[in-house]
């Protein structure tokens, strides 16, 4: 069972993502980019992207040059988020989540973003540090 944010996590939501018919279809449109940047978690911080272009999604370790959307959330907040007991909307207007870059794309791309949320949830299941409340 992979920890949150952990190399193997990021390898499980790849995997989950590429063996998804649905979002393969959904990522044929124009490219989207994607960096979350997690601060102040147990083993420090931790930045991700979302790469979505040419019928692909891929989950990638590590900072993008050049992101479309950037969020930046504390690991409190970022494990709510993946758990399911809050949600991103939620957190923006708490302010625990800072968004940037052109939000359009996001609106655009509702269908492929509701796409991944459901393969988050299958790799939900098998994520541990998900369960304990944020400290």
């Amino acid at each position: 069972m992979p920890a949150f944010l952990s190399d193997a996590w990021l390898r499980a939501l790849d995997d989950a993502a590429r063996s998804d018919e649905r979002l393969a279809d959904l990522a044929s449109g124009p490219e989207l980019v994607v960096q979350q940047e997690v601060v102040g978690g147990p083993g420090g911080d931790v930045t991700y992207h979302v790469r979505i272009a040419e019928g692909a999604v891929r989950f990638v370790a590590g900072p993008v040059a050049e992101a479309d959307v950037r969020f930046r959330q504390d690991h409190a907040t970022a494990v709510g988020i993946a758990s399911g007991r809050s949600s991103a909307q939620r957190a923006f207007m708490a302010g625990a989540l800072q968004v940037g870059g052109d939000l359009r794309m996001l609106v655009d791309r509702g269908d492929l973003l509701a796409a991944l949320t459901d393969v988050f949830a299958r790799v939900r299941a098998a994520t541990t540090d998900l369960d304990q409340p944020p400290p």
